[in-house]
């Protein structure tokens, strides 16, 4: 008998000696336990956002590979919503896309405009949604600058130059633009506003109802209007666009791929910085 009281009394002790590493040991078995018997559901939807200018692709990029770091994802819906940008970035943007949409169903909804670049970039989503109060269109190609002779002459600031090629000087701010360097950028505008006029075509292909006349002199259009002339294919709500992408998927009830805070807010760091430096000269789609 005093052996099994012995016994009892040394369990007890051990239990009080240690019972905060007993509970802790109890939790983490649960814990496991519950993990063990929940499914975690794998994603099949993406979201990827468009809605900063375009100087740069790099966030695009970033979510792209993102998105293909998962083989489960089966279809993505693009969100856009900005005004444009650089020819180059918005190009680029668009390529990236179109790859894209090689691979997985994109749908894209217009949130809030699809103006310029970022129509530029978004054309090739294999349907386009807008809901009726956005903006779509700006099809059209900028180049602005600034002449501030004037003001320097009445600082009393004198410009000098050294210069090899006759274009070199192009878009200078110090002076008016010579009728040669006038010609010389006219040209060049042209020679992208062409590009971008055939490339909707080639995006849009048989849904555009008019030719560019209509809808390439660089006027913005309702979403009505944008459904008239076929640069959009529906005008609905995020909900219509998500049900659509889910129907091209072949997805029944949408699991989406969450993405970090911190990405996000590294993400929009990165653009708001880059977009603030390359943006003070490129030619734009704005």
């Amino acid at each position: 008998m005093m052996k099994v009281l012995r016994f009892l009394g040394k369990c007890i002790g051990f239990v009080n000696t240690n019972f905060k590493a007993l509970v802790l040991i109890l939790i983490v078995l649960f814990v496991l336990g519950s993990m063990q018997d929940t499914e975690i559901e794998e994603p099949n939807l993406a979201k990827l956002y468009l809605n900063t200018p375009i100087f740069s692709a790099n966030s695009i990029e970033s979510q792209i590979q993102n998105i293909k770091k998962n083989p489960s994802i089966k279809g993505v819906l693009l969100v856009i919503d900005s005004p444009g940008g650089s020819v180059s970035a918005s190009i680029e943007v668009a390529d990236m896309l179109k790859k894209l949409g090689e691979d997985l169903p994109v749908v894209a909804y217009v949130q809030g405009s699809m103006a310029s670049g970022s129509y530029y970039a978004g054309m090739y989503a294999s349907e386009i949604v807008a809901n009726r109060g956005a903006l779509i269109g700006s099809i059209g190609v900028i180049f602005s600058g600034y002449n501030i002779s004037q003001l320097l002459e009445t600082l009393g600031i004198q410009e000098q130059v050294l210069k090899k090629g006759t274009y070199k000087e192009v878009g200078t701010m110090s002076r008016q633009w010579s009728e040669q360097e006038r010609e010389f950028l006219d040209n060049l505008l042209d020679e992208q506003y062409t590009m971008f006029v055939d490339d909707v075509k080639q995006a849009r292909g048989q849904r555009l109802t008019q030719d560019s006349e209509a809808f390439a002199q660089g006027k913005i259009f309702s979403a009505k209007a944008a459904l008239e002339l076929g640069l959009i294919d529906r005008v609905g709500s995020l909900h219509d666009a998500t049900e659509i992408l889910k129907e091209r998927a072949n997805v029944s009830e949408a699991v989406w791929l969450k993405k970090s805070k911190v990405d996000s807010y590294l993400e929009q760091f990165q653009d708001s910085l880059i977009s603030k430096v390359l943006s003070l000269s490129a030619p734009s789609l704005r």
